[in-house]
């Protein structure tokens, strides 16, 4: 609330009113400066309560919001690229756009979501991260100047996703199988700090073993997005999160885990009905094996140099959250890979709608669906900007990828909670 005031302070003492004949644009194509950064700024600008249009499939998805020399300071401070569009000129624009012709919509963003990301206190350590990976949501929320808050497996059981309009899950193992690193990592400090938090995080909120609290988290999550809420996880956060929900009731975790043995013939008795995009799926039974379960298209035969995948068209007017959610400065984004790379296009239940996909290779990189009253997302892999991203590696310098196209799918999800369709007059 304080950060709202003090913007709308200097709104008020920079002349916002001064200017009201004229429309900020920000172009979204080839001719952006810094793609990431804004969606940064239309985010600052929704957060003082000030309306914006989102022009899908208007030069790659710009955004405008009425003029303000405050606004255009702004985006010469962070390096955006925008336009001074006149009103009569901004309302022939709105004109073209509404004609069934042009596939084309303008979408009304009224109000800037509350942000939570899903992650570990265990992450970090008096400010330095601990654990050997990064998170891309973060990193790009921390690049575009996002406000976000952090919770955990503790928050989200006693309920605090209902203050958040969307959340991201962090690359979390939610079998319980701390990421099944053990035969590469099992002497690793970090992987036996990691073991030893959430063993007593899970004692803590009265569970006997890691993968029952888990099953509860995901579980309660699920609650918060068929009450309405949106979620986007990436990575391991996408199949291991459907794979606890088919699993409950079932042991899946080897000793080298719990400290026990996995139910017998598991696969006959995972529920499909309670996952949220997959079915049909095996699990993988060797519990020193860097994967759970046959929906990541592993191995592939996908060469780095050819490994790409296309993003969908959609109806703008018809379909306007498939369209909000692809929308970028070019139709071929470059893959890149992850503990959970693509997903097998047999596993994906036939009422999810696939945003992007490697067809020669039969796997889908983007998937999304509503799920009672909220909606999700899952992106596979790791990393847009670093093709393998390994553990250990560097955290990704995005000053030197504002242009990214990957990238710029998951700020696409970050805006579409505040986006509300836009009344026309009949």
């Amino acid at each position: 609330m304080l950060r709202k005031l003090l913007l709308l302070s200097v709104l008020l003492l920079t002349g916002f009113t001064a200017a009201r004949a004229s429309m900020i644009l920000l172009p979204m194509d080839e001719a952006q400066s810094d793609h990431l950064k804004a969606y940064g700024i239309t985010y600052w600008v929704l957060s003082a309560d000030i309306p914006a249009w989102w022009l899908l499939n208007y030069r790659g998805g710009s955004f405008a919001f009425q003029h303000s020399r405050a606004f255009e300071r702004e985006c010469l401070t962070r390096g955006v690229k925008y336009e001074v569009v006149p009103d009569a000129a901004f309302n022939n624009l709105l004109s073209e756009i509404a004609s069934p012709e042009a596939n084309m919509d303008a979408m009304r963003l009224e109000k800037a979501p509350k942000i939570a990301v899903y992650t570990p206190e265990f992450n970090f350590r008096e400010g330095t991260r601990v654990q050997p990976w990064d998170d891309a949501v973060t990193m790009v929320l921390t690049y575009a100047e996002i406000p976000y808050e952090t919770v955990y497996d503790t928050d989200v059981l006693n309920d605090k996703l209902t203050q958040y309009d969307w959340l991201h899950l962090h690359h979390e193992d939610f079998t319980g199988q701390f990421g099944r690193f053990y035969k590469s990592f099992h002497n690793a400090s970090w992987y036996r700090e990691q073991v030893k938090y959430q063993e007593s995080l899970a004692a803590e909120n009265g569970f006997d073993k890691v993968s029952q609290l888990k099953l509860a988290v995901a579980k309660r999550t699920k609650e918060y997005v068929v009450g309405g809420g949106f979620m986007f996880a990436m990575c391991s956060a996408t199949d291991s999160y459907d794979i606890a929900l088919a699993a409950e009731g079932h042991d899946i975790c080897a000793k080298y885990y719990d400290g026990d043995g996995v139910d017998p013939d598991l696969d006959s008795k995972l529920d499909f009905s309670k996952t949220f995009a997959f079915e049909n799926f095996t699990l993988r039974r060797n519990p020193l094996e860097y994967e759970f379960s046959s929906i990541d298209h592993n191995p592939r035969r996908v060469g780095e140099d050819i490994d790409y995948f296309t993003l969908f068209d959609f109806s703008a007017k018809w379909d306007p959250v498939p369209t909000m959610l692809t929308q970028n400065h070019t139709k071929t984004v470059k893959g890149f890979m992850g503990q959970t790379t693509a997903f097998r296009n047999e596993h994906i239940k036939s009422d999810v709608l696939i945003l992007g996909q490697n067809k020669p290779a039969n796997e889908a990189r983007y998937i999304h669906n509503k799920m009672g009253e909220g909606f999700f997302t899952f992106y596979a892999g790791h990393d847009p900007a670093d093709y393998r991203h390994l553990v250990n590696d560097p955290e990704t310098d995005l000053s030197l990828h504002p242009n990214s196209p990957g990238y710029r799918l998951i700020l696409n999800n970050v805006l579409f909670p505040a986006a509300k369709k836009k009344k026309r007059k009949t």
